[in-house]
């Protein structure tokens, strides 16, 4: 589970939840659904379809910032904004994986005492959907010491750029568009996984 997926349906080739199987089938073991803009019911409804697809496949499901919608769909985990509800109160209403994007040492910090199972630090590299300057590989090598948890890198990363994610302390990486619009993506997937080995 060194490579999460974060969906994006806007970006996806064709209908997500076929981007996402494929994914799947070609070893994915760890999908965010992260589709900010969907009101509960379609979000509800796109979750359940997503756990039937991840639970073929041995995979595990987790919901971007809804706590409601991870209750409801069974997710395997549920993953919170930096500056949303605090892991330790979001764990009294939910027993799965909690994780947390950070942006500092002081917040990966926080995070790791307040109860989070993983974190996620970026963006590390310049991205078309970031306007400020990207962390860098510093950055995330210091975060990756300061804490004992795993850490994903995320924001501009591609297969090529994972070992050095990987020198720098990170047990994986998150990709979104990457994978979400690739032309290929059962090739981007393996192309990631391969260079997580």
């Amino acid at each position: 589970m060194r490579l999460m997926l974060i969906t994006h349906r806007a970006l996806a080739k064709g209908d997500l939840e076929k981007t996402v199987e494929t994914a799947c089938q070609s070893g994915a073991r760890l999908v965010q659904l992260r589709e900010k803009d969907l009101d509960a019911k379609p979000l509800f409804h796109l979750a359940q379809s997503l756990r039937a697809i991840t639970a073929r496949y041995g995979a595990k499901l987790l919901i971007n910032s809804r706590l409601d919608i991870a209750l409801a769909a069974e997710a395997d985990g549920l993953h919170l904004p930096e500056n949303e509800l605090p892991v330790q109160t979001v764990k009294r209403f939910f027993s799965s994986l909690v994780g947390r994007s950070v942006h500092s040492v002081e917040g990966a910090k926080e995070a790791e005492q307040s109860g989070a199972d993983y974190l996620i630090f970026g963006h590390i590299f310049e991205t078309a959907s970031k306007t400020v300057a990207p962390r860098g590989l510093n950055a995330l090598e210091e975060v990756c010491k300061a804490v004992s948890i795993p850490v994903y890198a995320v924001g501009g990363i591609t297969p090529e750029r994972v070992p050095e994610c990987l020198k720098a302390g990170a047990f994986g990486v998150a990709v979104m568009n990457a994978v979400m619009s690739a032309s290929d993506v059962r090739k981007a997937v393996k192309e990631f996984l391969y260079g997580l080995k």
